[in-house]
């Protein structure tokens, strides 16, 4: 089996209140060990909350949702809140019928994402 990221791309950027993490391609076994490795370092690297956007993800197994799953374990350890946001019909699907959609705060755009962070920010502060 070949083990590239060719098939999966990782983006990320930093903004005031957030920090996002696109990732573009196929959440599979040959793609998650080192989008895990970069999404460790990005985690270790922000104060703010992480917000993963999913509308480029065209493929995702089980190794993609323990990818997300160990990304949001991670997040926690560091006091980081992780929502995910614009998952295609495909990977909802996947997170719906896992359960998964209960266990992560679920966004279907990514302009809603950054709006929920700043709401949930408020609140909290309230």
């Amino acid at each position: 089996m070949h083990h590239s990221t060719v098939r999966a791309r990782l983006f990320s950027r930093r903004l005031p209140r957030h920090t996002v993490i696109a990732i573009r391609g196929e959440l599979d076994i040959a793609t998650t060990a080192a989008l895990r490795t970069r999404i460790l370092t990005i985690l270790a690297d922000t104060t703010t909350p992480v917000i993963i956007d999913l509308s480029a993800v065209s493929f995702c197994d089980a190794s993609g949702l323990a990818l997300l799953v160990g990304t949001q374990r991670r997040a926690r350890l560091h006091g980081l809140a992780v929502t995910l946001a614009a998952p295609r019909p495909n990977v909802a699907k996947l997170l719906r019928i896992t359960g998964l959609d209960h266990a992560f705060v679920v966004r279907p755009t990514l302009a809603e994402a950054q709006r929920g962070h700043v709401r949930t920010d408020h609140r909290a502060a309230a």
